[in-house]
């Protein structure tokens, strides 16, 4: 592995540990900064949100007041290059609860820009349902 892949590795890892940090605070700013412009995005259950407008009003009415209590993890289990600035990335998202664990399963399709930042571009975020 080239020191440039190494960097980008370490880079979408810190992408997806602020993608926990800010889920965890319920910070829709924070969370806001991670997308691309021209980002889309599909939650859990299935809503498609297109452009980083219609992602931020769902967030900024969703996140801040979810009634879940904020203990999630993110954890990357694969990274792909599509491209050298394009990468699929594989996400165990699991939500800690007194009921028990649950699982989704997020595809993060990111872009690494002129500037190096990796950012969110296009995302499925998929429910694990037992069974």
């Amino acid at each position: 592995m080239n020191h440039e892949t190494t960097a980008d590795l370490k880079a979408i890892e810190q992408v997806v540990a602020t993608v926990e940090r800010t889920q965890r605070a319920k910070d829709a700013d924070g969370f806001l900064a991670l997308f691309h412009p021209d980002a889309l995005w599909t939650t859990a259950h299935g809503k498609v949100l297109l452009g980083l407008d219609a992602i931020a009003e769902f967030t900024r009415a969703v996140l801040p007041r979810s009634d879940w209590d904020g203990d999630v993890t993110y954890e990357v289990v694969h990274t792909q290059f599509l491209r050298p600035d394009v990468a699929a990335v594989k996400v165990r998202q699991t939500y800690h609860s007194a009921e028990g664990d649950t699982q989704g399963a997020p595809l993060y399709v990111m872009t690494r820009q002129d500037d190096g930042a990796w950012l969110l571009h296009a995302c499925q975020n998929t429910e694990v349902r037992a069974g």
